[in-house]
């Protein structure tokens, strides 16, 4: 007898429409083909719905065992395989006899079909040798039938048998040999040679290097059989590896891309030898290119980098090849090419990978149309050339003037983000590169125009204010002097005509023009509404008619007069800090004051700009100027304006704390963000090489063939993949751990106590359900039935049972999860009690925590913007806490939310009342989770402001809103 009884899928039958036994029984005995098909068919499900109804064997024995349609035949099969076999003591059924002589029957057959189908039905049995060991000299004979689909079938018969009980087939290795020396149909040999690799290894091992010259041009699957026989000698050391490398080399180069792809992985198990690594690698990189599917590519690119990462440098020879794999449309491909293209970049291949993606950059600019995807893959170019070039500075002087023709590409918001990548980029090479700044400088300044973007605008401005006209990068004073002189020049061509807000002046004297003759006002000076005069030009002249078509405005003055008051306000710290530079470097006091003049002039006209009483061009909305910017641009105006020029001396000392501030601290700012970023970088990196080094405890252990496998690149056994992927090495969580999540479902004074232990594995929910009987009564009939609010689903739902007077029962439901949003499980417990009587108890409901799919994860600015952008689901929770520290208040959210904070450290540094950090989480579903928290302390000394959580799904939004609105009832935080 069978001890372990087959799992089947439980199928649902509806009770009410089900027929009797004795329907069953009539269709049975006097139903045509169609009717006992039906009956058989129902019979079938409500056996494997734990009713197997064992008086209906004899009918179907008698009634459509004989039948010749082979649709009965195959359901009969389904039949014989769930019905019990067994009487109550273990023995075999005599009605069974009766059905081993009909599939013997089935097995002389004919038609080959039904000995097909019959030699799969005995795999499906092969665990019961009682109804098998009759069968088994005709299945033997089958081997020798004249269609290949019998013997096929035959071979796999034999097989399942002889993995369940060897004594039944003692010859298999005999018979599996002869069997392979006259087959000619591949898939028959196929499967014999996986029964011989079986039964016995050193005769496939023989028939392998016996048949060594024609296994390249055998068929696909028997090829892959090899493959594994030869990875399954190889662990015991065989005296073949030499041998077998040959034979791998030569498998690399058939047609079969899963023959190819195994092939080149075995090989490296086989040997180190740079000669076939290398083939390997050229092997795997030719199958991404022509694969098609990207499923494949993505699987074959993790080899690919695993070999890399165990190969450095070996494989650098072929970076031009794994270059050609971002031909590919697919974004996921290019990304993790990409990848693999930077790992392997050396100083001898930089030069041809800088060139290559230049030349892929122009690509997309000049023929965006056939590339899918080009902003996104423009932006991973430039990213990719940024980290280059910032490696190998050799290449920077040649890639970043090719970068500054996408400064003015700002049609869309991801060409916008491209922009900022490359302003990134040229921002770093101007800090660590200073021979490049004079060229880079000029090309800037002749771009400024070509900018539509205020964001562009504000890191191109912050650039130029910044490093244009420090002496080290310039051969002389003079010479660093001039170049802050056309930087000037270059910034007010971008900005046209000063004043800006000209037109509004001839608004509010509009009468007093109308006055005027025609020919008077061409040429004659005008009062200004701020008290100066200026002549009205051909070009203002146009402005005031309304004429004006805004593409031939000014960038710079676009922006401004669209109420960007951000970049006006950068623009007037660049220009103060080209002037205070400019001052330390010119001899000239008058040219210093003309620099000064006009970059006060440029700043009070933004100001006149943002005070503005109507619309300041024509269509744009009217924007007032906020405080900030306000004052920021006065702090400047003032700074300016104080700038002694060498004349008082006891002002030298507040002048040099006002250029310290403005011409060092910032630059400093920035390094600290750089090195920031760089420490960062670092510690990923260090927690990447230490997850890949394993470590090894003193206690641990010792696994000898490890020190005989040294070569080997990982274990050519699977038996660890296996148990990994079967959860046999999962850690195992303590007993208090386990306590934890243990919840009281019934009170202690109910009839039946009722607790649960909730396990989160992967995607499902495991309830492991315990029940006391706490009645002197047996409960009969008793029936858990769980329901669940939101995204939960119950996989199965649990059978009937008694219990008897003080009695335990265990019971397990599985639960899947789809999405994460907080889940209630709540159900009830019914069970007939004395009398028949019925009786009922509510369940607890279980809250599903949704921290337990939620991960910290991390992600750049400019994808956490777009993803605010684009989210639609926003959950603004109010904050009102006792925590006097906002930075602790963030580390207590932080932790109550698995969040990452995206915001660098630098900038939470320093002693402040306020507080604004950006946070960001991935669920195990793929879900993101942004989150932004503005708080600030009172005077109080408590913590107000507000979270809002953007997601692009409801449920995570609430969820997380929830969760964080219960943490913050508790006063006190969990210190991180």
């Amino acid at each position: 007898m069978a001890t372990d009884q087959p799992c089947y899928t439980v199928i649902f039958e509806s009770s009410a429409e089900y027929p009797s036994a004795a329907e069953l029984r009539t269709a049975l005995e006097k139903g045509s083909d169609d009717v006992k098909l039906e009956a058989l068919r129902k019979i079938v499900v409500s056996t494997i719905n734990g009713n197997p109804q064992p008086s209906l064997m004899m009918p179907i024995i008698q009634f459509v065992m004989p039948s010749r349609n082979k649709q009965l035949k195959k359901l009969l099969h389904f039949y014989w395989e769930v019905c019990p076999k067994y009487d109550e003591n273990g023995k075999l059924k005599q009605e069974m006899i009766l059905v081993v002589n009909a599939i013997r029957n089935d097995l002389q057959h004919p038609n080959e079909y039904i000995r097909g189908a019959t030699l799969r039905f005995l795999q499906k049995i092969a665990n019961e040798s009682e109804l098998l060991e009759p069968l088994i000299p005709t299945c033997r004979a089958c081997l020798e039938h004249r269609h290949s689909y019998v013997r096929k079938n035959a071979v796999f018969a034999l097989f399942s048998i002889y993995r369940e009980f060897e004594n039944l087939i003692p010859d298999a290795s005999e018979l599996m040999s002869t069997f392979l020396a006259a087959e000619t149909d591949s898939t028959c040999k196929r499967n014999a040679f996986i029964f011989l690799a079986h039964c016995d290894l050193p005769k496939a091992v023989d028939w392998v290097l016996s048949n060594h010259e024609n296994i390249p041009t055998l068929d696909e699957g028997l090829q892959m059989s090899v493959i594994e026989v030869v990875r399954l000698d190889c662990k015991n050391d065989s005296t073949h590896r030499a041998r077998y490398i040959r034979l791998i080399f030569e498998l690399l180069n058939v047609s079969s891309h899963a023959v190819k792809y195994e092939a080149a992985t075995t090989l490296t198990l086989l040997t180190q030898n740079p000669a076939a690594v290398k083939a390997s690698a050229s092997t795997l990189i030719s199958l991404i290119i022509k694969e098609s599917d990207n499923n494949v590519k993505l699987i074959v690119l993790d080899r690919l980098e695993a070999l890399r990462a165990k190969h450095e440098h070996i494989l650098d020879g072929l970076i031009m090849d794994v270059l050609q794999i971002l031909g590919n449309s697919d974004m996921d491909v290019r990304r993790k090419a990409m990848n693999i293209v930077l790992s392997m970049t050396s100083s001898r291949n930089v030069e041809e990978v800088a060139l290559f993606l230049k030349k892929q950059l122009l690509r997309t600019q000049e023929k965006a149309a056939e590339f899918d995807k080009a902003s996104e893959y423009r932006q991973l170019l430039i990213q990719s050339i940024h980290v280059t070039a910032i490696k190998f500075s050799e290449v920077a002087a040649s890639v970043v003037l090719a970068l500054m023709e996408f400064l003015g590409d700002s049609t869309s918001s991801s060409s916008t983000s491209t922009a900022l990548d490359v302003i990134a980029f040229i921002r770093e090479v101007v800090d660590k590169f200073p021979h490049l700044r004079s060229g880079i400088f000029d090309r800037l300044v002749a771009n400024l125009s070509d900018i539509k973007s205020g964001k562009v605008f504000r890191g191109v401005l912050w650039i130029l204010g910044e490093f244009v006209g420090i002496q080290e990068s310039y051969a002389s004073a003079s010479e660093a002097a001039e170049a802050i002189r056309q930087c000037v020049e270059g910034i007010r061509t971008c900005i046209g005509e000063i004043p800006i807000y000209v037109e509004s002046a001839q608004e509010e004297n509009v009468t007093e023009e109308k006055t005027l003759p025609k020919e008077a006002g061409a040429g004659k000076p005008k009062l200004l509404a701020d008290g100066t005069y200026a002549t009205e030009t051909a070009y203002t002249a146009a402005g005031s008619s309304g004429l004006r078509n805004e593409k031939t405005r000014p960038p710079l003055r676009t922006l401004i007069l669209g109420g960007d008051f951000f970049t006006g306000t950068v623009l007037a710290v660049t220009l103060t800090k080209l002037v205070l530079r400019f001052d330390g470097l010119s001899s000239e006091q008058a040219d210093s004051n003309t620099l000064r003049a006009q970059a006060m002039l440029i700043m009070t006209s933004i100001i006149r700009v943002g005070h503005a009483k109507s619309s300041p061009a024509l269509g744009a909305p009217l924007v007032q100027i906020d405080e900030d910017s306000t004052e920021r641009i006065m702090n400047c105006i003032q700074t300016l304006s104080e700038l002694s020029g060498g004349a008082k001396v006891d002002t030298d000392d507040e002048e040099a704390i006002v250029k310290e501030i403005f011409l060092r601290d910032t630059k400093k700012a920035f390094q600290r963000m750089i090195s920031a970023q760089e420490k960062r970088a670092a510690e990923k990196r260090e927690a990447e090489t230490l997850r890949k080094t394993s470590a090894v405890q003193v206690d641990d252990l010792l696994s000898f063939r490890q020190f005989s496998k040294k070569g080997a690149d990982q274990e050519l056994d699977y038996d660890e993949d296996l148990g990994r992927a079967t959860g046999a090495t999962d850690v195992r969580e303590d007993f208090i751990s386990n306590l934890s999540r243990i919840s009281q479902l019934t009170g202690f004074s109910d009839p039946i106590y009722v607790e649960t232990y909730v396990k989160m594995h992967g995607f499902d929910i495991m309830l492991d359900v315990l029940l006391v009987n706490q009645t002197a009564n047996t409960l009969q009939n008793l029936c858990l039935d769980f329901a669940t609010l939101g995204d939960l689903k119950i996989v199965e739902r649990p059978s009937v049972y008694t219990i008897a007077p003080h009695g335990f029962q265990s019971i397990k439901a599985t639960i899947k999860v789809s999405s994460t949003e907080t889940g209630v499980i709540f159900g009830s417990i019914l069970w007939e009690g004395p009398n028949m009587s019925e009786a009922c108890v509510i369940l607890n409901d279980i809250h599903i925590d949704i921290m337990d799919y939620i991960k910290p994860a991390y992600c750049n600015e400019a994808q956490f913007r777009s993803m605010w952008t684009e989210f639609e689901w926003e959950n603004r929770v109010n904050v009102n806490s006792s925590v006097s520290d906002p930075r602790e208040y963030l580390k207590h959210v932080m932790k109550s939310t698995n969040m990452s904070c995206l915001t660098p450290e630098g900038a939470l540094s320093g002693d402040c009342d306020f507080l604004s950090a950006n946070m960001y989480a991935r669920s195990l579903f793929g879900e993101d989770a942004l989150a932004n928290l503005s708080i600030e302390r009172t005077e109080a000394g408590t913590v107000t402001g507000h979270i809002r959580i953007r997601s692009k799904t409801q449920g995570i939004a609430l969820s997380l809103g929830d969760r964080i609105t219960m943490a913050q009832k508790d006063s006190k935080p969990l210190s991180a």
